[in-house]
């Protein structure tokens, strides 16, 4: 597979993975972070809007991964 390629699909599921994580991101924080202390809501923010990166690094990887015939 070409780099162009999975650039194409990793866009793909980056933005599809995007689109899940927020609003459960969202409710999670309407639902349970409310009720705590400010400076706990904003750990927690911080925290949430950050954790979309985790899953998505392996995938960044896999993506910039030079093509065969360029190795």
């Amino acid at each position: 597979m070409t780099r162009r390629t999975r650039k194409f699909i990793g866009t793909v599921a980056i933005l599809a993975f995007v689109m899940m994580y927020g609003p459960v991101a969202m409710a999670l924080a309407e639902s349970r972070i409310l009720e705590t202390p400010k400076l706990v809501q904003a750990a927690l923010y911080l925290v949430l809007g950050l954790a979309w990166i985790l899953p998505v690094m392996p995938l960044i990887k896999w993506m910039e991964r030079p093509d065969p015939d360029e190795a």
